[in-house]
Parts: C-alpha cells; sequence; structure tokens
C-alpha cells in the first residue's frame, strides 16, 4: 500500500469547514501520481514511452467528510491489471485509522500515438504490487444517460481544466457536474463513467435528470455523446 499524510487546508473546504468533495478527489488522484513517480513509471516516463493511464470509471464513497486542519492519511494500491485494464483502490482515514472515503477505480492504458489502448507493458506490472481488493459493495462500471434529462447552458472548456495529457482533468468534470446540484445535497456516493476527453476549444452540453436521492448529469458534445456521466447520491 501506497499513502502520504496530510492536514485539510482552508483552500479545500467549504463554508461549513467540510472539505469539498472535488478537494477530496484530488487527493486520490495526486495519492496515486505520487505512486507512480516515487516507483519511476510517472508523467516523465509516460511521456517517453507515449502512452498514458486515462481513467475509466469512479465510484467513491464518502461516509464522512474530514473538516479544515484535521490530519489526515490518503492510501491507494492496485489490485488487478488484465490486458489494457488497471483497478486501483484508495481510501482516506483521520488520524484514528477511522476510514472516511473509499474508492475504486479503473484505468485503460493507452498509447497516444495510435490513441488506442494497448497491453500493460511487463514493467508496470514488476513495478506496482497487487494487493486484495478494498471491501466494499461494487458497482457496474456503465451509467446510462436517462432519456428524460433536462438540457442546460452550453458552456466551453477552459484553460485551467487541461491537464498534462491535453484534456480535460478527470476531477473537473465532477466540478462541472457538481454545479447542477441542489443547495444542501451531500454527497455519499459518485459514479462517474468517462466515455471520451474533452479538450481545449470543446463545448460542453450538459444535460441533467433528478429522481429521489440521486442526480445524473451527462457531460455531452453537440450530438449529445456524453464526454462523461456523472451519478450522485
Amino acid at each position: 500500500m501506497y499513502y502520504f499524510e496530510s492536514r485539510v487546508r482552508y483552500s479545500e473546504v467549504d463554508f461549513e469547514r467540510n472539505m469539498t468533495f472535488g478537494a477530496l478527489l484530488n487527493y486520490f488522484q495526486d495519492c496515486c501520481s505520487f505512486q507512480s513517480e516515487d516507483l519511476g513509471v510517472g508523467i516523465d516516463f509516460l511521456q517517453e514511452i507515449k502512452a498514458a493511464w486515462m481513467l475509466v470509471s469512479w465510484q467513491v464513497v464518502v461516509k464522512r467528510c474530514p473538516v479544515f486542519g484535521e490530519r489526515i492519511r490518503i492510501c491507494t494500491w492496485p489490485y488487478d491489471f488484465g490486458g489494457f485494464y488497471g483497478y486501483r483502490n484508495f481510501t482516506m482515514e483521520d488520524a484514528r485509522g477511522e476510514v472516511l472515503a473509499y474508492a475504486n477505480s479503473v484505468w485503460v492504458f493507452l498509447d497516444l500515438e495510435s490513441k488506442k489502448p494497448k497491453k500493460i507493458d511487463e514493467m508496470f506490472l514488476e513495478a506496482y504490487r497487487m494487493e486484495p481488493r478494498f471491501e466494499m459493495e461494487y458497482a457496474g462500471r456503465k451509467l446510462r444517460v436517462p432519456a428524460e434529462s433536462k438540457k442546460e447552458t452550453e458552456f466551453a472548456v477552459h484553460p485551467s481544466q487541461i491537464d498534462t495529457n491535453r484534456h480535460v482533468n478527470n476531477e473537473q468534470y465532477i466540478e462541472m457536474a457538481q454545479v447542477y446540484l441542489p443547495e444542501n445535497f451531500a454527497v455519499r456516493q459518485m459514479r462517474a463513467d468517462y466515455r471520451k476527453s474533452a479538450v481545449l476549444g470543446d463545448m460542453i452540453y450538459p444535460l441533467v435528470f433528478e429522481e429521489p436521492g440521486r442526480i445524473t448529469v451527462t457531460l455531452a458534445d453537440e450530438k449529445e455523446k456524453p464526454f462523461a456521466i456523472v451519478e450522485f447520491e
């Protein structure tokens, strides 16, 4: 298991001093990036071999949001590789070791020249240590676009939303989708199904469907083909 410790910053909390959901996701994303860097298979190495890990899906469960100033530990570990897919768990713990949030994620290993998935290189199988998967209720990877979704006003991708792969960062899609949550909607589970990468200059056409206890936001192109589908409970 790989982990790092931190303390909840003022810039990471909302008006009630609870960590924002976006900040939690960034901690998880940073944790796996730190692990790759420490193992020598991080950003520079991936750029050399013209490859990237692209997130396919998230399932994040929140038991309690940490608060401003609280000390936390963020953990991650891969539990399986298969073909061109990688599977990884995450946890966030408080100072007593209580799990505050946990997640499952599915990644695809991508050839940046062909823009197609490719078999995971042997060096990654040697670099990462597989561990048993976290005990949780695993949801399916795919989400559907509800037919009754309401169209919201389109908007453009901003430069600040682009990451080192020249695509919209994974967490940014969630930030986009959260705009359509009602006030005081406390996220207890989030699922995201990433379909294709948005880039600078793309327009995002949101489709929102609300039902009791659940809101599904589809971030689509002008033909209503999803970049990502995000479900909040």
